[in-house]
């Protein structure tokens, strides 16, 4: 482990701001039981003054949320709040000094015309920090002292995918990318709305922002090109299904050029080979597999010479897509062994 974070005589303090909602639930249930970590305040805005197992019965922890107003007294802080907010608080956190994980999408793209594009929000061209998928940056994680957590589709998607574009042994080009995924409803948060709730969403399915989602810009970086200049056809359709949590993405990728003499298979196996949280599945993955648990799994469902491949990836979007993989950077910055506190 990292001596210059940690020792014997003091474990880091940890506050996580915007913890009354379902992401920051989740990273407050981890870090409880993360043995290198003290859990320190609990900050909320509709919420403080409650305590936190009177909102969250099943997590045992009788912390009183707080109204945020501008303390720097942790050693981390993790940011769980609503696109635009952590614009303004991270800076004042950067500059003194503490280690900081966003899980917003406000510091994840680098072209601010994008950003202003698909969030529909202004921000200044150098609010971009570390983005700290661990599969693929895990060397620039380490070095940075603030990181920009991936979004939960943008995960699944580009764990799905990374190998065909970023492995130097990939024997062909991509033409096209059509994506149809699949979330739980938890990853609309836990604002209460009608179109949400049990009436509306039992036995029901549907599709929404679909060309326009948040997290196209950010899987298009995160593959070499961008959403405003493609160097490939991407077609995204995400959709909202009738349970609590997690996301499945089916992904048909169709090439310049064949897979004859390579395995997919292998290809995936190698690339991810040292990746704790991946695993190249030889059978059908399904949402039940990854629910409560910060892996992403991924198996190879259709190939053919000359034809598509089709990916099916699946991970829980409120672990491996949200506070999971938020504590699986804090290991890597840290220097701690990246699983620690989630081999759940």
């Amino acid at each position: 482990m990292n001596q210059r974070y940690m020792s014997d005589a003091k474990r880091l303090s940890i506050s996580v701001i915007g913890a009354s909602g379902y992401s920051g639930a989740e990273l407050v249930r981890l870090l409880l039981r993360h043995p290198a970590v003290e859990l320190d305040t609990l900050y909320a805005f509709s919420q403080a003054g409650k305590i936190f197992s009177d909102l969250y019965p099943s997590v045992p922890c009788d912390k009183e949320f707080l109204r945020y107003e501008g303390e720097t007294g942790s050693d981390i802080y993790f940011l769980a709040l609503p696109h635009g907010e952590a614009l303004n608080l991270v800076p004042a956190l950067t500059d003194a000094g503490k280690l900081v994980i966003d899980l917003s999408g406000d510091f994840r793209l680098k072209n601010p015309d994008e950003h202003e594009r698909f969030y529909k929000q202004i921000k200044p061209a150098d609010a971009w920090m570390t983005y700290a998928l661990p599969e693929l940056g895990r060397d620039e994680i380490i070095n940075s002292k603030a990181v920009s957590n991936p979004g939960c589709y943008a995960t699944s998607i580009i764990l799905g995918l990374a190998p065909l574009f970023l492995d130097e042994n990939s024997p062909a080009k991509v033409r096209s990318v059509s994506c149809t995924a699949v979330s739980g409803i938890s990853g609309a948060g836990r604002t209460s709305k009608t179109e949400l709730s049990f009436s509306e969403m039992s036995e029901n399915m549907r599709a929404y922002k679909v060309g326009q989602h948040q997290h196209t810009p950010e899987i298009m970086q995160a593959l070499g090109t961008s959403a405003s200049n493609p160097s490939f056809d991407f077609t995204f359709a995400p959709m909202i299904g009738p349970f609590t949590r997690g996301i499945y993405s089916v992904l048909t990728v169709a090439f310049d050029g064949n897979f004859r003499d390579c395995s997919p298979s292998e290809l995936y196996s190698s690339f991810y080979d040292g990746a704790p949280f991946v695993r190249v599945r030889s059978s059908m993955t399904e949402v039940r597999h990854v629910a409560m648990t910060n892996y992403c799994d991924i198996h190879i469902a259709h190939r053919s010479d000359n034809g598509p491949l089709v990916i099916i990836s699946a991970i829980d979007n409120l672990l491996k897509g949200a506070a999971g993989q938020a504590v699986q950077n804090m290991n890597i910055m840290l220097g701690f062994d990246e699983t620690l506190g989630l081999l759940l």
